[in-house]
């Protein structure tokens, strides 16, 4: 009975020891798994760190290329502009002298024409009075003409005035002709000179 009673106080220590070696092995056991647990969770956190600073620079790098291209695109587009600009200048720059030398070739043309027209009335006009002084000589015969080339001038004047004759001059466009001149040439005749 006494040994019986000491087995069994020897088995309660067992038991309680192993008990106790077991809650030790679980205790050490939930330490152990805490400490994987919080370096797990520390890895965790690290690598969620890394990826955000991957992804921030990346977003940064990504921003970086972003801002370079549009800057270069924006330097392209300047330059072609400023190509554009120039042409657009050299062309309107092309069309006004273009458009000066047509009026200055039409100002040209006009004037010719005016000068050519006032040449063509002048000789018309003198062909004319040519015509016209030659009916006179013709219908005066001779003998007046004599008379009014032998008269003084003021006589000469009323006479010709008197015959629808206002003027003693005729021009050819260059050289005036005188009328008393001409006629006293063709007839022989002297003008008296001019008494003074």
């Amino acid at each position: 009975s006494l040994i019986h009673c000491y087995h069994r106080s020897l088995s309660r220590h067992e038991a309680e020891r192993l008990e106790q070696e077991a809650r030790g092995r679980l205790e050490r056991q939930k330490i152990l798994d805490k400490a994987e647990s919080e370096r797990a969770r520390k890895e965790l956190l690290e690598l969620e760190a890394l990826s955000t600073a991957v992804e921030s620079t990346g977003v940064a790098k990504a921003e970086a290329q972003s801002r370079a291209e549009a800057a270069r695109i924006d330097g392209e587009g300047a330059v072609l502009l400023a190509k554009l600009n120039a042409q657009a200048i050299a062309i309107e720059t092309e069309a006004d002298l273009l458009r000066l030398k047509q009026t200055r070739e039409q100002e040209l043309r006009f004037i010719k024409e005016q000068a050519d027209l006032d040449v063509a009335q002048a000789e018309a006009l003198a062909a004319v009075e040519v015509k016209k002084f030659e009916a006179v000589i013709d219908s005066l015969g001779a003998s007046t003409i004599r008379d009014i080339a032998m008269a003084g001038p003021e006589m000469q004047v009323k006479l010709l005035q008197g015959l629808g004759i206002q003027s003693t001059l005729i021009t050819d466009g260059s050289s005036p002709i005188n009328l008393f001149t001409a006629a006293g040439g063709l007839l022989g005749i002297l003008p008296k000179p001019s008494e003074k």
